[in-house]
C-alpha cells in the first residue's frame, strides 16, 4: 500500500484496533486478520497498533488539549491529513480511554496519620557507653473503601535523614515549570 489514501486507511484501521484493544484487551489473531485485510505483515500491524495505543493512552492520561496534541504529532512528520485523522481519533476516544485507565488503576491506600518514637540505647553488657538511636514509626493508612491499616517501620537517623532529603528533592521537583505544566494537564 502506498499513497496518502492508503496511509489514512491504515491509520484508521490501526486506530479502530487500538481502541478495541484498550476496551477488551489485546488479541494476536486480530493482528493477523488485519494484516491479511490490509496486505501488510502482522508485525507492522502490531507495531502500528501498539504505537497508537501508547499515543492515545499517554495523551488521555494527561488530557492534553487539541493544540498540544497537534504539537505532539507534528514532530512525527506525518501529512496534515494524517495528523488531523489522529487528532479526531484522540478527541473521539479520550474520555472513554481515560475511564478505562481509571478502572485499571489499583486503588492504593493513602496517608491518614503518623505516630513516631525515638529510642536510644545508651549501654549494654558488652559496651558500657554507646549511643544507638532508632526511630520507630507507625504509619496509619486509609483504603479507598474506608478501611484503615497500620504499618510499623523502624530505621536509624542516618537513613531517615536520607529519606527526608529525597522527599525534599521530590517537592522541589514539583515546583519546576515542567512538572507544574504536567500537573495542570492532569487535572
Amino acid at each position: 500500500l502506498s499513497g496518502p489514501e492508503s496511509q489514512d486507511h491504515l491509520v484508521g484501521e490501526f486506530g479502530r484496533i487500538a481502541v478495541e484493544f484498550l476496551r477488551k484487551g489485546t488479541n494476536p489473531k486480530i493482528y493477523e486478520g488485519a494484516a491479511r485485510k490490509l496486505s501488510v505483515d502482522a508485525e507492522t500491524v502490531q507495531h502500528g497498533v501498539e504505537g497508537l495505543m501508547y499515543l492515545l493512552t499517554e495523551s488521555s492520561k494527561l488530557m492534553i488539549s487539541e493544540v498540544d496534541f497537534q504539537d505532539s504529532v507534528l514532530v512525527l512528520g506525518f501529512t496534515e491529513e494524517l495528523n488531523h485523522l489522529l487528532q479526531q481519533l484522540y478527541l473521539e476516544n479520550r474520555k472513554e480511554i481515560r475511564h478505562i485507565l481509571g478502572e485499571l488503576t489499583p486503588s492504593l491506600p493513602h496517608y491518614h496519620n503518623l505516630e513516631w518514637r525515638l529510642d536510644v540505647q545508651l549501654a549494654s553488657r558488652a559496651l558500657r557507653q554507646q549511643v544507638k538511636p532508632t526511630v520507630t514509626m507507625k504509619l496509619h493508612l486509609e483504603e479507598s473503601g474506608g478501611d484503615k491499616s497500620a504499618k510499623v517501620l523502624q530505621t536509624d537517623p542516618a537513613t531517615l535523614m536520607h529519606l527526608i532529603q529525597e522527599l525534599e528533592k521530590a517537592l522541589a521537583e514539583l515546583k519546576t515549570t515542567h512538572c507544574r505544566r504536567i500537573l495542570r494537564n492532569i487535572k
